[in-house]
């Protein structure tokens, strides 16, 4: 009898393995053999992008100018070594020099958010001098045959959203719409693309199960209804942005990252469970919530969610892909905590804590178009201080991009992320991400030399 359960047992694990090792490779090429070069259609859209708190400086009325003079139950600051974003790149007031510099990249779209705490400092009381701000912004790209791409939502909040709740009340979608609403009716007989909601799963996962966004929390059961909120937060606007006037000539996606986990020891069915959980709630949410309207995840004692809206399903006019890296998972119990990340010997690190991999911008692409909706991919770069990884993972991830182009995905643009160098979140001014590097003393914006990769792809 012992004998049959450990046949039996063993049976069911083999069988279990091979069928996960099957069903999701770890894609990898060999970059020593020459690649074949890929062409890109005419219309193909370059871009690159920025997010308001990030780069503007003066936003002071949003959660995240809260969370920086905050500190954790150790006493310790929230941002990295304490930073603020304060002035960040001054973007509010430069843009027009910065425009220029777009301009000289060769692109033809920027991607840039609305500061929500700006336009709307108070419920239902709208700033004109704000709204006429983000007027001549649009005014001057249009100027200078640059495309303007509107995000509705980067991350932050009005500090008087968050006390009603923020996006963890349902009623307060509502709220959100009517801001949507408002810009949407100023602007869109100029602008013709718009996101949504950008990075509903790291806006959760980060805020709410890791803590380390405003308003850490650590409770993955909130952490997903915050993103199921999201995700109606995204079709509900969509909706209504459909029916104003320009509506259905205008473009309106869902921004999304896609994150691979892969386990670290693929004979390790325990990190292989910690993967798929992870994807499931981070990646499958979302695809599931736009391709049918359902939301249905259940794993007792840790997250169970169902929520369905058929009406919501196809509810986006492109899939907006943001795209880093993936991740390796060992599955290790440490308190609340059942796994931790870990990388290979042989990755190429970025300066934030991921690899540069660029087959995963490949898989995500086959991932996301099951959706049948185009694809823009909205954010792609790597935080490179010392500038000697930037050209390499410039031309690697646009080769991978193209790859999946030629095999017949369809993917209308990318947007390198980001522009220039700006307060990264909770790693505050350490990650420089930026085509251009800025001196935050003096302003002072200046293209690095890793970044002519991209100007020279670009321009051929």
């Amino acid at each position: 009898y012992v004998s049959f359960i450990v046949t039996l047992f063993f049976s069911v694990y083999m069988f279990s393995l091979v069928y996960l090792i099957l069903k999701y490779p770890e894609t990898r090429w060999s970059w020593d053999k020459e690649r074949e070069k890929i062409k890109l259609p005419d219309s193909f859209i370059w871009g690159t992008a920025t997010a308001s708190h990030q780069v503007e400086g003066g936003c002071t009325n949003n959660n995240w100018f809260k969370w920086e003079s905050c500190k954790d139950k150790g006493g310790k600051p929230r941002i990295k070594d304490g930073q603020e974003a304060g002035d960040a790149c001054n973007h509010w007031n430069l843009y027009k020099e910065d425009i220029e510099l777009i301009k000289d990249l060769g692109v033809n779209h920027y991607r840039f958010s609305l500061e929500w705490s700006k336009i709307e400092p108070t419920r239902g009381s709208y700033s004109q001098s704000a709204l006429d701000h983000y007027s001549n912004v649009i005014d001057e790209l249009i100027k200078s045959d640059v495309v303007p791409v509107l995000t509705l939502h980067h991350f932050t909040n009005p500090i008087w959203f968050d006390d009603l709740g923020g996006f963890e009340v349902e009623d307060n979608i509502e709220i959100f719409e009517s801001f949507s609403e408002k810009v949407f009716s100023e602007f869109s007989d100029r602008v013709k693309i718009w996101c949504t909601i950008n990075e509903p799963a790291v806006y959760s996962v980060m805020g709410y199960f890791q803590g380390v966004f405003p308003p850490g929390r650590k409770n993955p059961q909130l952490a997903t209804e915050v993103m199921k909120n999201l995700l109606v937060a995204h079709t509900r606007v969509y909706s209504k942005l459909k029916a104003l006037p320009n509506g259905e000539s205008s473009r309106i996606g869902l921004v999304k990252n896609i994150m691979q986990f892969d386990p670290y020891r693929r004979w390790n069915l325990m990190d292989w469970m910690a993967c798929r959980i992870s994807s499931s709630i981070y990646n499958e949410i979302t695809l599931s919530y736009l391709n049918d309207g359902e939301i249905s995840v259940n794993y007792p004692g840790f997250v169970s969610l169902k929520y369905t809206d058929k009406e919501a399903a196809g509810k986006t006019d492109f899939f907006g892909l943001n795209y880093y890296s993936h991740v390796h998972l060992k599955f290790k119990i440490n308190g609340t905590d059942f796994f931790e990340n870990k990388y290979l010997e042989s990755d190429t690190m970025t300066d934030m804590p991921y690899a540069i991999y660029p087959e995963g911008l490949y898989r995500a692409i086959k991932l996301v178009e099951t959706l049948d909706k185009p694809i823009i991919i909205t954010e792609n770069g790597i935080a490179d201080d010392k500038d000697d990884r930037r050209e390499l993972f410039i031309e690697r991830y646009i080769y991978a991009m193209g790859r999946a182009i030629k095999e017949g995905s369809k993917v209308e643009g990318y947007f390198y992320w980001s522009l220039m160098d700006n307060f990264e979140w909770a790693e505050g001014y350490d990650m420089k991400f930026g085509l251009y590097s800025v001196d935050f003393k003096t302003q002072k914006r200046k293209l690095r030399r890793g970044s002519k990769a991209f100007v020279d792809l670009v321009k051929s």
